[in-house]
């Protein structure tokens, strides 16, 4: 039997966990640490906030500064016209991901805070089962 595949991704801030789901049923469960400001919708560019709402997982980067990433559709079309009416940046390149690359001995401790700039970080552990799990095209849900 192989790895199951999520069909969708749900996040849920309160918590601070991330749950891989199959046919509306969650699989596996994560704990996850956010933005430094994590309350609230993301709403500019250097809030510290994560985005809540219905994004797609778009892509994969094996090679970024963090262990493995997955890239957040954020911002929708929606966000772009609310940041607009305020005049401000909506911010972007919001993703799921591990470690800074070379720390991922310390998540123990690290996953202990929310210390992203609005990403959704995981242990690199449990980042490859994320990895494993998930395809472009997904859909993630982030609720507060």
């Amino acid at each position: 039997m192989g790895e199951q595949k999520a069909d969708a991704v749900l996040v849920v801030k309160s918590e601070k966990r991330l749950y891989l789901m199959r046919e509306g049923e969650p699989f596996a469960s994560f704990r996850v640490s956010f933005g430094s400001n994590p309350r609230g919708h993301k709403q500019e560019q250097g809030d510290g906030r994560t985005p809540e709402g219905r994004y797609i997982l778009d892509y994969k980067n094996p090679g970024s500064a963090y262990y493995k990433s997955i890239h957040i559709s954020y911002p929708n079309a929606k966000d772009r016209k609310e940041a607009r009416k305020r005049g401000v940046d909506p911010g972007g390149d919001i993703m799921i991901h591990g470690q800074k690359n070379g720390y991922g001995r310390l998540s123990f401790l690290v996953q202990r805070f929310n210390w992203t700039n609005g990403c959704i970080a995981l242990s690199d552990r449990d980042m490859d089962t994320v990895w494993k799990a998930v395809e472009p095209g997904t859909p993630i849900e982030i609720k507060p």
